[in-house]
């Protein structure tokens, strides 16, 4: 087996954390090159300018879409720059900040980055749980080219 590039897909959990140090770990023993990939969600911001318990009008925030995603991206560059820090010692790193749907992002960023294994951590979302909310890591796991490393959180 010969891993060049290694992508690792993080968010700001505790399961990401892990998966982090395992996918640098595993860098490490193959000196292969990093891509460090964290995904934007879009923030669903309410339509109606009212409450639809109370029937009130929703206070002004006076925070726009422009200013929501600018702050997105600020906690996203946050998060790439302190699992550097934390894990990448000598290693080559390549960091993507990508905005849409996560599992369609790790995916598009593993062709961009050509690697050869991606690293993702699990919520162990089981039931209704994952019926309703999906699991980034299957959908990852199904439609990917390449090999898929599920790292489950180590109790």
């Amino acid at each position: 087996m010969h891993i060049n590039k290694i992508l690792i897909g993080i968010d700001d959990s505790k399961f990401a954390e892990y998966a982090a140090s395992y996918g640098f770990d595993l860098a490490k023993t193959f000196n292969a090159h990093v891509g460090l990939v964290h995904i934007v969600e879009p923030m669903v911001t309410p339509v109606t300018s009212n409450d639809t318990i109370t029937g009130l009008p929703f206070q002004d925030s006076g925070v726009n879409e422009v200013e929501l995603l600018n702050i997105q991206e600020d906690l996203s560059d946050n998060i790439v720059n302190r699992t550097i820090k934390k894990y990448a010692g000598d290693l080559q790193v390549t960091h993507f900040n990508e905005y849409g749907s996560t599992a369609d992002g790790i995916l598009h960023c593993s062709k961009e980055f050509k690697a050869d294994l991606i690293v993702i951590g699990t919520h162990s979302r089981t039931g209704i749980d994952r019926l309703l909310m999906g699991s980034v890591a299957e959908s990852v796991v199904r439609n990917s080219h390449i090999p898929v490393l599920v790292v489950p959180l180590s109790s």
